[in-house]
């Protein structure tokens, strides 16, 4: 997990949106429950609905009458916990040159592009390979099948790291070292 934020293990989660209520005034359970099981997940995650216009739609009836603009920085700059510790492994990785770096990952395009551009992760890594890119989240099929027609053909298996064990076992079934 390069950025600590929302963990499979809910004791090593860093929440970005503790603050919300106190910050922007949006109940931070409203807007989970609203917004990220609602639009987020259904069709920003798989770029089906940009994130702004996500956020447009769903704002005002949680009593946000700001720029979604600015909400989105807020969220973006404040879900930005980088696991400093493993940036600096996969620093060292690149630095040996013996090893292509790719970022999978579910993300909509605002947020990959924050991670890419504004994290700096596009030092590091090759790609960025992201669901809202491929219309698919990991752990499905088509996901993979994405990422495995951009990686073209390999000698030998990826070595994947993901959170989720559902995550591992998809990636395992194709044959990839995956590690949780």
């Amino acid at each position: 997990v390069l950025v600590h934020g929302y963990h499979a293990r809910p004791e090593r989660q860093v929440r970005w949106d503790e603050r919300l209520l106190e910050d922007l005034g949006v109940d931070p359970d409203r807007f989970r429950e609203e917004f990220i099981y609602g639009p987020f997940v259904g069709e920003v995650v798989i770029g089906q609905l940009p994130r702004i216009e996500a956020l447009d739609r769903v704002l005002p009836a949680l009593g946000y009458q700001g720029s979604p603009m600015t909400f989105a920085n807020y969220w973006l700059s404040h879900d930005s916990h980088v696991n400093v510790p493993l940036v600096e492994a996969v620093r060292r990785l690149k630095s040996a040159g013996q090893s292509r770096l790719f970022i999978a990952t579910n993300q909509d395009h605002m947020r990959a592009q924050w991670l890419w551009f504004t994290l700096g992760f596009g030092e590091l890594f090759e790609d960025i390979f992201y669901s809202a890119r491929f219309g698919a989240m990991k752990p499905s099929a088509p996901f993979f099948d994405a990422v495995e027609r951009r990686l073209g053909p390999q000698d030998e298996p990826p070595l994947f790291f993901d959170d989720r064990a559902e995550v591992i076992e998809a990636a395992r079934t194709r044959g990839w070292d995956a590690v949780l």
